[in-house]
């Protein structure tokens, strides 16, 4: 059978070829040749009809489609429109909003600090709205907190930073109406604000859907609310380097989703509630630089997940918890300054994957538990200026990962019994000054200008060893540094970002 050629133009058949399919700009009109077997005249000039009339209706639908598609991108609801022209206007002077572009949430050419998601009505809606970083707008030397941001319906993350710094402004929140509740809001984050000031509202329980709360770095003052505790879809509350007062409400063990609680840098009293053990899925617990009192409740040692905790700078005395071995997630622990006055727990040699742990400052007395010779991935160890008595540990010298060492200031006695390769391996990042009844071996004795031990070991007699000066004595007092710590609070912060 012989074949007969057709070339057609399917330019428009091809046009609804790309309404179908997603990359519809990479397409090109182009020519295609069909062969098709030989008929009858009457019969090839009926399929030749056939196929130069089809595509025209085709081309008609897609053209419509199209159409539609753009027309959803250009709409936005008129009274949502209006009420973010207000917020814009009234925080920042980086542009006139209005005439700039008069359909932010056009995805051609949409305002920075802005994103927009398509509803189910086939409009585009307001999702998220950033201000005070770079790219997203600045704010006004007047701006105060727009309560308008509250009317978007479909908002769900509200980020100001360095916004209201000169005019004082409040967090205000309106009630909640049955026209439109405030449902959908899932972040709200204002940090280092300086000028917003007052108290957290109560009707903050009106954000039902809150999963980020960030209050962080402002000036707000007076109690936590209770209320906050009915933010049962909270992930993340931080309100730290604040003023608030008064004390830590129990009911904060009904945030039963919470991960991440950070109150530190307050002026909060009383005792750390029990509530807070019921937080079974917490990470990270910060309650450090307040005047918290009391002791550490014995409900925390429920806190299997917890990595990071910190409560140091505050009043807390009294004994740890029984169960503090049960903690076997916990990588950081920062206790200094407090006026503890008891003797260190050997059940922190219990917890295997710790990496930090800061107990300086806080009046502790007895031996160094041989069991911190466990803790083989201990980077920092801080118990300096305490009422530590005996020998160190010869445990110690094991700790490969160690890199900060401060024993000093206290009243330990006998032989140093580092190395010199473990002594070389710190450096300067080992203090054992201030304990009088400490000396070196003679072979190490060239360290001990470094670590501030003033004397070598002598020959031991029936009273003990004794021990000879050093030519040269240059006792130090140094803190170990907290670069590591400040690392580990960079993770917390992509929470600040993503939540």
């Amino acid at each position: 059978m012989t074949s007969l050629s057709l070339s057609l133009s399917l330019s428009h058949t091809r046009t609804r070829i790309q309404a179908q399919r997603p990359n519809v700009s990479s397409l090109k009109k182009e020519k295609i040749k069909i062969k098709i077997p030989m008929f009858p005249p009457s019969l090839t000039f009926l399929l030749s009809a056939i196929l130069l009339l089809l595509p025209s209706s085709l081309s008609t639908h897609a053209k419509h489609h199209t159409q539609n598609v753009k027309s959803m991108n250009m709409n936005m609801d008129p009274l949502e429109l209006d009420t973010l022209f207000h917020i814009m206007e009234s925080m920042s002077s980086d542009r006139k909003w209005r005439l700039s572009n008069p359909s932010p949430c056009n995805p051609g050419s949409s305002w920075p600090g802005i994103e927009c998601k398509p509803g189910n009505d086939n409009l585009l809606h307001v999702s998220r709205l950033d201000f005070g970083t770079p790219p997203n707008p600045s704010c006004k030397k007047t701006a105060t907190f727009p309560t308008q941001i509250f009317n978007l319906p479909y908002l769900q993350s509200i980020f100001f930073f360095n916004c209201f710094i000169l005019t004082k402004t409040s967090l205000s929140i309106p009630p909640q109406t049955t026209h439109r509740p405030i449902t959908s809001l899932q972040q709200l984050s204002l940090r280092s604000n300086h000028a917003l000031v007052g108290p957290i509202p109560p009707q903050i329980s009106t954000l039902k859907s809150l999963q980020i709360l960030t209050l962080s770095q402002n000036r707000l003052h007076g109690e936590i609310p209770v209320e906050i505790s009915s933010l049962t879809s909270l992930i993340h509350l931080d309100l730290s380097y604040n003023f608030l007062t008064g004390s830590i409400p129990n009911q904060i063990g009904n945030l039963r989703s919470l991960v991440g609680l950070d109150l530190s840098y307050n002026s909060l009293i009383g005792p750390i509630p029990a509530g807070i053990g019921q937080l079974v899925l917490l990470q990270k617990l910060d309650l450090s630089s307040n005047s918290l009192t009391g002791g550490i409740p014995d409900s925390l040692e429920s806190l299997s997940l917890l990595v990071f905790i910190a409560l140091n700078n505050n009043r807390l005395m009294g004994k740890f918890p029984k169960g503090l071995g049960k903690l076997q997630s916990l990588q950081y622990f920062i206790m200094d300054e407090n006026p503890m006055f008891t003797p260190l727990p050997a059940g922190f040699g219990r917890l295997v994957k710790l990496q930090e742990l800061r107990l300086a400052n806080s009046g502790y007395s007895g031996v160094i538990p041989s069991s911190f010779s466990q803790l083989l991935n201990l980077t920092t160890l801080s118990l300096q200026n305490n009422r530590l008595t005996g020998e160190i540990p010869v445990g110690l010298r094991n700790l490969s990962h160690i890199y900060h060492l401060n024993l000093s200031r206290n009243l330990l006695v006998g032989v140093v019994p580092f190395d010199v390769g473990f002594l070389k391996r710190l450096g300067m990042n080992v203090d054992l000054s201030g304990n009088p009844g400490l000396c070196l071996n003679g072979s190490e004795g060239f360290e001990g200008a470094k670590m501030g031990i003033s004397s070598i070991c002598g020959n031991s007699n029936k009273t003990g060893f004794f021990v000879h000066p050093l030519k040269r004595s240059s006792a130090r007092s140094g803190v170990c540094s907290l670069g590591n710590l400040v690392g580990v609070l960079g993770v917390w912060g992509l929470y600040q970002r993503l939540y």
